[in-house]
């Protein structure tokens, strides 16, 4: 019989990758991810996101320049996926929330397709100039990139001692109500 524990392993390993190999990622997979991501729950299902990938190294390396440090997971992706969303304040956080959904889905499907994914994120000083390079609409904004490919072995070997990449589950798990001191 196969355990919860066992069930749930590809969420318990789905980690951030930013070092690639320079081969190519299928286009069923990056039709498979995309199609995982728009099937993610939105708040009062709106949909918000739409779906932009990137394979052309030009553009993946410009945007991994521009917004450095955040973007150096595009220093050697093959392929990415922008996220964009509406630009309307008045529903930024509800929208953050939808399009964090819909990043995780990404690289939970990329594990379980044997790749790696990991998010970049361009701060609010250069999604004007991405939102061009991508010739978004005005009301458009990526914030969002997920960048996709084969994990290079160096960033397949673990970050850290096995049973220390998190806190110990006493210490962020509680039953019924806070712990008393």
């Amino acid at each position: 019989m196969v355990t919860p524990d066992e069930r749930l392993r590809a969420l318990r390993h789905t980690r951030q990758f930013r070092e690639f190999e320079p081969r190519p990622v299928d286009q069923a997979d990056l039709d498979a991810l995309v199609d995982v991501a728009r099937w993610s729950g939105s708040s009062q299902n709106t949909q918000p996101w739409r779906f932009i990938v990137i394979r052309e190294p030009a553009t993946i390396r410009a945007i991994h320049e521009l917004g450095m440090p955040q973007t150096r997971g595009l220093a050697t992706a093959p392929a990415a996926i922008a996220i964009t969303m509406p630009s309307d304040e008045k529903r930024a956080i509800g929208r953050a929330y939808d399009e964090g959904r819909a990043a995780e889905r990404i690289l939970i499907g990329a594990g379980m397709l044997d790749l790696g994914a990991g998010i970049s994120w361009l701060i609010a000083n250069i999604r004007d100039e991405v939102g061009r390079m991508l010739a978004l609409p005005e009301d458009r904004m990526v914030r969002t990139i997920v960048q996709v490919g084969h994990p290079t072995a160096a960033a397949r070997r673990p970050k850290s001692i096995h049973g220390e990449a998190r806190l110990p589950r006493e210490e962020v798990v509680f039953e019924e109500h806070w712990p008393s001191e």
